[in-house]
């Protein structure tokens, strides 16, 4: 399994050294050769505004739309969720998601990097920990989406429509692997 990790901008070298604890080849993804080359693709967190500008810099939007109508399994954490979300119900002007997941997400939902905090949450039937920083928080979720988990006031921080997931929060900067063995599992099923 060889698992790339979008690496334009964000927290690409916490999730590199997640997916290398678990035994997984790791890539650093910044070209449509690299992107083919992957049985799984996480978007990282980061700023959504730029890896949005940067994605049509480097030429990466047709490549990853097709990417995702082909099925490929793609992780997106903080700013990676804002990428693949629907619609960003206050994107910056220029911002453009993937429009890939039939959510609707609120950035920094939480506040500024000030009110940045770590919780352990509920997540596909185990419990992590997760730590949020200017994260967002999915508004809508739409018919197909699964919610896997929520902070105790409701919020919706972790989704999965068929072969996408979308967190809100940064597993890679805890220690705790099980949402990357989650999406492991992921790619798994879709070899």
């Amino acid at each position: 399994m060889r698992v790339g990790v979008f690496a334009l901008q964000g927290d690409v070298r916490e999730h590199l050294h997640a997916l290398t604890s678990l035994n997984v080849e790791a890539i650093e993804v910044r070209s449509e050769q690299q992107l083919a080359s992957v049985d799984g693709l996480i978007l990282p967190g980061g700023e959504s505004t730029t890896i949005s500008k940067l994605i049509d810099i480097f030429e990466l939007r047709t490549p990853l739309l097709a990417a995702i109508n082909k099925g490929l399994p793609i992780y997106g954490t903080c700013a990676g969720m804002i990428m693949l979300a629907n619609e960003v119900l206050d994107a910056a002007s220029g911002q453009q998601s993937l429009r890939a997941m039939d959510i609707s997400v609120r950035r920094n939902a939480f506040g500024s990097q000030l009110d940045s905090f770590e919780a352990e949450l509920e997540f596909a039937g185990s419990t992590v920990r997760a730590a949020f920083i200017r994260a967002p928080i999915v508004e809508r979720v739409g018919e197909g989406v699964e919610v896997l988990s929520k902070l105790p006031s409701g919020a919706v921080v972790a989704v999965r429509e068929g072969s996408l997931l979308a967190t809100s929060f940064h597993p890679e900067l805890t220690g705790d692997t099980r949402v990357h063995e989650y999406f492991l599992d992921m790619i798994s099923e879709s070899l």
